[in-house]
């Protein structure tokens, strides 16, 4: 696919537009279509409905023209249930407002254009959080490079649901 130019638009909870959530199930049926079997991922809508939910939710989608081509979404934690209090990881001077990172997904025909890390920055870019986290399975250690290259660091690992992968949990500072 040709390349061309990519608007980022950004949607904060509360204000997302009609067939939204999915455009978001859609662009992750294109991206994990060879893993649609698992049932882990067939929850994606799950997921989806659960994130855009939460307060401070906000997501970011690349779109080539009007097609949809890859989106980063996330929202704030709840103080006390932060992915990385189960590691052992002492947030530097107590600050410790987490944004968890949750989705960080780009469609195959958009992929190695450096698209994840413009979402990923965009998500970020006016953040009020101390730390960032999110997670990467451990079978995919590429990726896990891939966030250590934008500033994350493994911190332990967790597997939050019976079904899920066993993932790598990875934090970042946001604080200069």
């Amino acid at each position: 696919m040709e390349s061309s130019v990519i608007e980022l638009r950004h949607f904060p909870r509360g204000d997302l537009p009609e067939g939204f959530r999915q455009m978001l199930v859609d662009v992750h049926a294109d991206a994990y279509a060879d893993q649609l079997d698992d049932p882990f991922h067939q929850r994606f809508a799950w997921f989806v409905d659960h994130w855009s939910g939460r307060d401070g939710f906000s997501c970011v989608v690349a779109y080539d023209g009007d097609e949809p081509a890859g989106f980063a979404y996330g929202a704030p934690l709840t103080s006390g249930r932060e992915w990385w209090r189960s590691t052992g990881y002492e947030p530097r001077d107590g600050f410790t407002s987490t944004y968890a990172v949750s989705e960080v997904m780009v469609r195959p025909s958009w992929r190695k254009q450096g698209m994840s890390q413009r979402l990923h920055e965009a998500l970020l870019k006016e953040r009020t959080e101390d730390l960032a986290v999110l997670l990467v399975d451990v079978t995919h250690p590429k990726v896990q490079e891939l966030y250590e290259s934008w500033g994350y660091a493994k911190i332990g690992e967790q597997q939050p649901f019976g079904d899920s992968p066993v993932y790598a949990v990875m934090v970042q500072g946001l604080r200069g």
